[in-house]
């Protein structure tokens, strides 16, 4: 179970061996053409129940699934095991390796994308009430929301805040773009590139959009977490962190932070 830039670097090492079919799946086709590429099999790119999952375990006579999707897709991971054990085969998940949070005041973690909104809007109306010096808050004053979380949690913030001010950096696919404006953004606001950034890049980001509050997700190095809150934290940015769901599921499952680890556990088999 794909989707992120792990799991490429681990279909990569698995397409490697001869007698290796990898099926990739993914929720999105720019992450069915990313597993492809890196050489897996078979794709199929679309979100998948317990009920699907076990069907194509059993119809394409899988022995081991590594789930290696996103720390935020709980879900999935949920169901991956659920569906392991009805299938009875083995379950591999690689956990990318969490990173530690600064101790700063502009540091503010959260549990939830809806949590995250909240303390972004009553952070730049907290911003605009000290522009105005006042206690009122100066609705002349613009602001910018650099939103750095994700297409699919972006609704959360448009319910609360406009989208003329909010910046989204999306992965430059059509389905993240018309996503952006289904939900109000116009291009100028659209930013559509692929990667994990240096500080610095995200630093030149953020004063040319002249960026108020950054809102992030503990991603981990492979998500550029620290490049981003790091870059907030030099220009003096608040910055919002959405802290990882905990999966109770994953306890008593062998769960690996290290790629080799997992291919070391694979050639076992």
């Amino acid at each position: 179970m794909a989707g992120t830039r792990d799991a490429v670097r681990i279909i990569e090492k698995l397409s490697a061996f001869e007698d290796n079919e990898i099926l990739a799946t993914t929720t999105t086709g720019y992450g069915g053409e990313l597993a492809r590429s890196a050489g897996a099999s078979h794709v199929i790119s679309k979100g998948l129940g317990v009920d699907e999952i076990v069907q194509i375990l059993s119809q394409k006579s899988i022995e081991v699934l590594v789930d290696a999707t996103h720390p935020f897709a709980a879900e999935a991971t949920k169901n991956a095991i659920k569906a392991s054990k009805m299938a009875g085969i083995k379950y591999l998940r690689f956990e990318r390796p969490q990173v530690p949070l600064p101790d700063d005041d502009l540091v503010h973690e959260v549990k939830s994308f809806e949590e995250a909104a909240s303390k972004v809007k009553r952070i730049v109306k907290r911003t605009s009430k000290k522009a105005a010096g006042s206690d009122v808050e100066d609705k002349s004053r613009t602001y910018k929301v650099l939103h750095l979380a994700g297409v699919s949690t972006l609704h959360h913030l448009t319910e609360l805040i406009p989208p003329e001010n909010i910046v989204a950096r999306i992965v430059p696919s059509n389905y993240s773009l018309n996503k952006c404006f289904e939900l109000g953004l116009t291009g100028e606001n659209i930013i559509a590139m692929q990667g994990t950034f240096s500080k610095e890049f995200n630093e030149a980001v953020m004063k040319e959009y002249h960026a108020s509050v950054v809102l992030t997700k503990e991603s981990g190095e492979t998500g550029g977490t620290p490049s981003k809150i790091d870059a907030a934290l030099e220009l003096g940015i608040p910055v919002v962190v959405i802290t990882r769901p905990t999966v109770p599921e994953l306890q008593n499952q062998m769960a690996f932070e290290d790629l080799n680890q997992v291919l070391t556990e694979l050639n076992k088999i």
